[in-house]
């Protein structure tokens, strides 16, 4: 078999991807399955749908694209799909054709949108996303109104909710006081405006822990985005695994190319390496030194959880140095590793990595999808 590849269980992922969706139904939330770290991968798509998700989603217009023309792909060319990126403008064309729903910020953006949906003689649903303190994309709270009173007046788009992201650039952790909040926003448009908010989502994966707690109100928030979660089985504020999930579902294997007894520490005047300065190495004598073929072009080594017995050492664009502290690896031999999401993102995305997809049986379609996918 090729390597380096990924080794991608999707009964695994529909078992974390079902799960989830269960145990969220349980406090009236749906879940969106996002693509994004799979690439837009038809396989994935296919199995969060048939674990219930209520739609999918991603933040390249690309994928969904490739989804919807996906000629043996069925179920995703009927899923609703959002656009979780703030639509470009250069891409508002495609954006209104694929996408049923995108996630916006920008007023200017959603006017191109009503423009070019009327165009194309669709109605393209709008969710407005709100800053609550992680600094990435979103309205200030003081000017949602604004925007939602701009936004309701334009032909062609629908406002379908209000959302949120956080914990993703500056770490800021879903609590009940800015899901709180949230809640209060949706609230106040529909009072003021005299309309209903078919959805709010709260965020993504890092929400688990405050969603799951029997001890939270949820309030009016009834949809999570969620992929980090299903693919890895983990929470996203610590990392930890989440109970019941399995967090191996996606594996990475590499293959030995070389395999030698050398000195710990490098001889010669010290310069910098492939990627910037070089890190200082302690001398430990000789050590069982091997080469991987993969490299910082095809995953993070940062995010690469090692077997027992097996140590990181460093990587160029298309080496990978690990350390044997029990057995000598031989050539042409394999060692798998567990991933970060830093790491499964850039070995999905490379297309020196070879995707593998095992599955013992077929799922029957599992979800009812409504007329925008992310109801619960």
């Amino acid at each position: 078999m090729a390597a380096p590849r990924l080794e991608i269980d999707l009964d695994k992922i529909y078992h974390n991807a079902h799960e989830l969706v269960t145990r969220l139904a349980e406090h009236r939330i749906s879940v969106t399955g996002i693509t994004k770290a799979s690439l837009g991968s038809v396989e994935v798509a296919n199995t969060f749908l048939q674990a219930g998700v209520a739609g999918l989603g991603d933040s390249r217009i690309e994928n969904i694209k490739a989804l919807r023309l996906t000629g043996n792909n069925v179920q995703a060319n009927n899923v609703p799909m959002i656009l979780i990126r703030s639509p470009m403008l250069s891409q508002v064309e495609q954006v209104v054709k694929f996408a049923d729903t995108s996630c916006n910020t920008e007023i200017e953006v959603i006017k191109k949108l009503s423009h070019e949906a009327q165009k194309q003689n669709r109605i393209h649903q709008i969710l407005l996303m709100v800053e609550l303190g992680d600094l990435r994309e979103g309205i200030m709270p003081d000017d949602l109104i604004d925007t939602v009173r701009e936004v309701i007046c334009l032909p062609h788009v629908l406002l379908i909710g209000i959302g949120t992201n956080l914990a993703c650039r500056c770490g800021v952790s879903p609590d009940a006081t800015n899901m709180a909040i949230l809640s209060e926003l949706a609230e106040r448009i529909e009072t003021l405006f005299n309309l209903t908010l078919d959805v709010v989502s709260g965020g993504n994966s890092a929400n688990l822990l405050w969603a799951l707690d029997g001890n939270n109100e949820t309030g009016r928030i009834n949809n999570l985005r969620l992929g980090e979660a299903i693919l890895l089985g983990r929470e996203t504020l610590q990392r930890h695994p989440i109970d019941g999930l399995f967090s191996d579902a996606i594996t990475l294997v590499a293959e030995v190319i070389e395999s030698k007894i050398k000195p710990s520490q490098p001889t010669g005047n010290i310069a910098q390496a492939a990627f910037g300065e070089a890190l200082p190495v302690s001398d430990r004598g000789p050590v069982r030194q091997s080469i991987l073929a993969i490299g910082i072009q095809d995953v993070d080594p940062c995010g690469m959880q090692t077997p027992t017995g097996i140590k990181v050492l460093g990587a160029s664009s298309d080496h990978l140095i690990i350390e044997s502290t029990e057995n000598k690896l031989l050539v042409g031999e394999e060692v798998t590793f567990q991933l970060n999401y830093s790491a499964l993102v850039r070995a999905m995305t490379s297309p020196f990595v070879s995707k593998v997809y095992t599955y013992r049986r077929e799922r029957p379609l599992a979800s009812t999808f409504n007329k925008n996918g992310l109801q619960p």
